[in-house]
């Protein structure tokens, strides 16, 4: 089976080559069955692979499809460590926690949010209190959100972004756009006004599977941010950390922080790395995000800006809807053979790097 078998070509698919290669590696399987359905009416889950001995001090998770579409490279490189392997590599009482598809049902529509328009990776607050205020976001919004795709009003908003990254810069845009925003339910990177079904998932599992363990290692998957079949390393710890000091003793001078502002991600909140450490309160945990590139921000951006008006105003079984469609999943998903590879390599040696440094936690 070679690397590019891996890779799916739409969650269904995904998710039988997880499970097919979960089995045949001996794992054990656990479902959790998603309340709606795919596109073709097929069941949708977040569903878990453990390797491993049952008693182990200390874990290695990888998650994928936080960001639905983006599932496609998460999934392909959770196929990868099944099939080659990784298994039969684990240090003595190191255990494997494979979390497929966070948000299948973003997966499976191939959207980067989940069933009620919400950023899983911003969902992760807490709903007792005030949430983070945005107003570079609260600016921008009506031009994100134009009533029409094509036209004057589409032409108008265009502009007004353009004059704003003009004036700006870029990278000032992506901030306000994508630091997480909660008071706009239709727009962009809306990080919810309540736990998802996705984040209530993931804490009952967490909860359950990685109870009393010592030191819990993630590696969440994403892509659409910087050079094509790149892999930036997103350390999740405030710099100064203990958390931040470990991820560079571990992955080494690569890994970059949003925090410091030498990274391709804006600062964020509400991430499911946040999620997974508010679970494991008497754990250790070093978490780190791997974002691969895809097309240039601008592209990508705009991929966001047609799918949400898509899902508002539009049919996506339409010609504008399926152009708009093809637009995001090439945003999110590399696809092409070398792509897969880059992103497989990459994977593959920050899994073992992981393991190095569970080893000597």
């Amino acid at each position: 089976m070679s690397v590019n078998d891996w890779f799916a070509a739409s969650y269904a698919e995904a998710k039988g080559k997880f499970l097919d290669a979960a089995k045949g590696a001996g794992a054990e399987l656990t479902s959790h069955p998603h309340p709606l359905k795919g596109p073709a009416g097929e069941d949708l889950a977040l569903d878990v692979a453990r390797l491993g001995p049952a008693d182990a001090g200390r874990v290695l998770v990888t998650s994928s499809a936080t960001h639905g579409i983006e599932g496609f490279c998460g999934s392909g490189c959770q196929v990868g460590f099944l099939e080659s392997g990784l298994h039969r590599e684990l240090p003595a009482g190191t255990a494997l926690l494979h979390v497929h598809a966070h948000n299948p049902h973003g997966f499976a529509h191939q959207r980067r949010v989940t069933e009620d328009n919400v950023d899983l990776n911003r969902n992760f607050i807490d709903f007792s209190a005030p949430p983070p205020a945005n107003p570079d976001y609260d600016e921008v919004h009506p031009w994100l959100v134009p009533a029409s795709w094509e036209g004057p009003d589409r032409q108008a908003a265009d502009a007004a972004i353009l004059g704003y990254i003009e004036e700006r810069g870029l990278f000032a845009f992506q901030a306000a756009v994508s630091g997480g925003q909660w008071g706009h339910p239709d727009g962009l990177f809306f990080g919810g006004q309540a736990p998802t079904w996705s984040r209530r998932t993931i804490e009952a599992t967490a909860g359950a599977k990685l109870a009393g363990t010592g030191h819990v290692a993630l590696i969440d998957f994403h892509t659409g941010l910087g050079p094509r079949g790149h892999g930036e390393l997103i350390a999740v710890g405030a710099p100064g950390s203990a958390e931040h000091k470990r991820t560079l003793e571990w992955y080494g001078d690569a890994v970059k922080s949003p925090e410091a502002g030498d990274s391709v991600s804006a600062v964020v909140k509400g991430t499911i790395e946040e999620g997974y450490g508010g679970i494991l309160t008497d754990t250790e945990a070093t978490t780190i995000a791997i974002e691969y590139g895809t097309l240039p921000a601008e592209q990508v951006l705009q991929a966001l800006r047609a799918d949400n008006w898509l899902h508002l105003h539009g049919q996506v079984d339409s010609a504008l809807g399926r152009e708009i469609k093809t637009e995001i999943r090439a945003a999110f998903y590399g696809e092409d053979k070398t792509w897969c590879e880059d992103v497989w390599e990459q994977a593959n040696a920050l899994a073992r790097q992981a393991l190095r440094g569970l080893a000597e936690s």
